[in-house]
């Protein structure tokens, strides 16, 4: 028998955890164990619920989203976070990416990707809306500030594989990475394979993660 998906919910509006538990328990293997209304209580709720999962919104009363993460972030991350926020302010999403987010929606389309990012993150990959990907990318993309003092300091990466981790993480094609670095685009792949390996890491967005919480790409 398939393992049911526990889900904790944490938002100030009744409302709002009503409509997403009862769209959340169409499905077969989502369990709705737990909800939170105050952030100083969601750390305790959900270590008494056992949640795998986390659907947390950023504009807690008393202790707000990212003081609820830091906390989670601090103390032991029992489940995997999935932000749900009305805002898509960059720095509020780097600050959960570096806190160990799994996931950020905007409420506007949560009803349309709230059950695909609960399944995504359960299978320990990342899930960010697209608007909210867009931005992220855009933002290095067109004004990148490199840590120079981090990526030869890096302990895991070598100089060369933290340029291209770099690159992917600013949405470079292999092919533009390869002209960029005056190498072959079968180096640049067997670079990103590696790189992959070393960091357990699967996806892009994993990858800017990494980078914003080893400071290779300064916020």
């Amino acid at each position: 028998m398939t393992p049911k998906i526990r889900i904790h919910l944490a938002d100030d509006h009744q409302v709002l955890i009503d409509g997403l538990s009862n769209l959340l328990q169409t499905v077969s293997n989502f369990e709705v164990v737990g909800t939170s209304l105050d952030g100083t209580t969601v750390y305790d709720d959900v270590m008494k619920d056992k949640a795998d999962i986390l659907i947390l919104d950023i504009s807690m009363p008393k202790k707000d989203g990212i003081e609820v993460l830091k906390e989670f972030y601090e103390k032991e991350m029992p489940c995997k976070a999935i932000i749900l926020s009305s805002y898509d302010d960059l720095k509020i999403i780097k600050e959960v990416m570096k806190l160990s987010a799994k996931g950020y929606l905007l409420k506007n389309c949560a009803g349309e990707n709230i059950i695909e990012a609960v399944e995504a993150v359960y299978q320990e990959q990342e899930y960010f809306s697209d608007s909210v990907r867009e931005k992220i990318f855009n933002t290095f993309r067109d004004n990148p500030k490199l840590n120079q003092n981090a990526i030869i300091e890096n302990p895991i990466l070598s100089p060369r594989e933290v340029e291209i981790i770099i690159l992917i993480a600013l949405e470079y094609s292999g092919t533009e990475i390869s002209k960029k670095l005056f190498i072959s685009s079968h180096t640049v792949e067997t670079h990103r394979k590696n790189i992959m390996k070393k960091l357990n890491i699967k996806s892009t967005i994993g990858l800017v993660k990494y980078a914003l919480k080893n400071n290779l790409i300064n916020p």
